[in-house]
């Protein structure tokens, strides 16, 4: 069966989907129903983010890397800015006022007429619909 419904991962996202198992198990299980996709952004803020949560959590940075890179391959697509800094105006518009950082999130959201999966609060309200990792499961299966 051909992937169907887009679904926009933010970084945390991501990070959970290569610290932890749920999430990976996740995604693996619903690839083919699911398309995932996330701007070129989160992966920066992904890899960024790895050194430090990697030694906090006792586990090597770089084969969490390659994990990293392992998940995108296999099932996550990377959105380019070229492609979704048209959306720019319309997505700063509407996270302005929680995390302006956010808006290539909403933009890709906005490109792809996708939700938004994340643990971010400062989402919710920005008039995209929007999931967390308790609810969307609901999403996954109706897909």
């Amino acid at each position: 069966m051909k992937a169907s419904r887009p679904l926009v991962l933010d970084a945390n996202i991501l990070l959970r989907g290569i610290f932890g198992l749920r999430i990976r198990d996740l995604l693996a299980s619903h690839q083919e129903t699911v398309e995932f996709f996330t701007p070129d952004v989160c992966i920066e803020e992904a890899l960024r983010h790895i050194p430090a949560i990697a030694q906090h959590k006792r586990v090597d940075p770089v084969q969490v890397t390659a994990d990293l890179h392992q998940l995108v391959h296999l099932c996550v697509s990377i959105v380019d800015r070229t492609l979704y800094e048209e959306y720019e105006e319309a997505a700063r518009i509407r996270i302005s006022a929680r995390d302006p950082d956010d808006w290539p999130i909403v933009a890709t959201a906005l490109l792809l007429n996708a939700p938004i999966w994340t643990e971010d609060q400062d989402f919710f309200g920005c008039g995209v619909a929007t999931w967390n990792s308790n609810s969307v499961e609901q999403f996954l299966r109706n897909s």
